[in-house]
């Protein structure tokens, strides 16, 4: 597929109550695993990204680094790949298109709270660089798959009810600006979610977490994207770590684990 097929691909995917699942890679090796399994499109995890990189999350990774592991990725792999993006690395809209295209990769996750301090962006600041971003793409010619992260709730801004109407009104002002699909990032609750696909008027993402809601549960709620984040990476780091334990404490082959 051309990278505009790639793109059109990735967008034509988030449908509500049957949602695109993403278990998040890290690396060219694990991106090809989940290709390999069958899973129709590869996304990165920040969190996942920056460790392999050597860094804490937060954009600590300088943004050459960043790019040039989704660039790899997007190499290793024949799907779409869509990449946690962060806040932009404060790269300008046009810069951060221009460079974001030359990776291969076609879609970007865009959060609304400042990366090193957790200190949420004003929502209409942070619509009108959704736009300009989306502004950047349209004049470039590049046809880029947009998810917007809100984080109302994975920052606890006020009450819960006050972190709902947040989210609401966060994603609908980011969809107008020419998002594909929000994510309200940090909420496991069904009833929250319910709220949320009901009041936000577009494709909505929700994170997998701990599994406390199942894919069909989900699914069922109206969800058009499910990502697992970290979680996969931690799980196969926990075996390692287990492994590498065995190996220094005992005799035991840590092969055989």
């Amino acid at each position: 597929m051309s990278t505009r097929e790639k793109a059109g691909t990735l967008r034509a995917l988030h449908v509500p109550g049957n949602p695109l699942v993403l278990p998040n890679a890290w690396d060219a090796a694990s991106a090809r695993m989940v290709e390999g399994v069958g899973f129709p499109v590869v996304a990165t995890s920040s969190v996942a990204t920056a460790g392999v990189l050597g860094y804490d999350d937060g954009e600590a990774a300088p943004v050459e680094d960043v790019l040039s592991a989704a660039a790899r990725i997007a190499r290793a792999v024949n799907l779409p790949v869509t990449v946690d993006f962060e806040r932009g690395y404060r790269l300008a809209p046009v810069e951060l298109v221009e460079r974001f295209a030359a990776t291969g990769a076609v879609g970007l996750n865009l959060e609304d709270s400042d990366p090193p301090s957790g200190e949420m962006i004003d929502p209409a600041q942070q619509a009108d660089y959704l736009a300009a971003v989306r502004a950047a793409a349209v004049s470039l010619g590049v046809d880029l798959v947009i998810n917007a992260r809100t984080d109302s709730f994975l920052r606890r801004v006020g009450s819960p009810e006050e972190r709902l109407a947040a989210s609401i009104d966060r994603a609908a002002r980011y969809l107008a600006a020419g998002a594909d699909c929000v994510y309200p990032i940090a909420t496991d609750q069904a009833e929250v979610i319910r709220v949320l696909v009901e009041g936000i008027p577009g494709p909505i993402n929700i994170g997998y977490g701990q599994g406390k809601l199942s894919l069909a549960e989900l699914a069922a709620l109206g969800v058009a994207r499910v990502s697992f984040g970290p979680s996969l990476q931690r799980h196969l780091y926990n075996r390692f770590g287990s492994a590498l334990f065995s190996a220094v404490a005992s005799d035991e082959n840590p092969f055989a684990l």
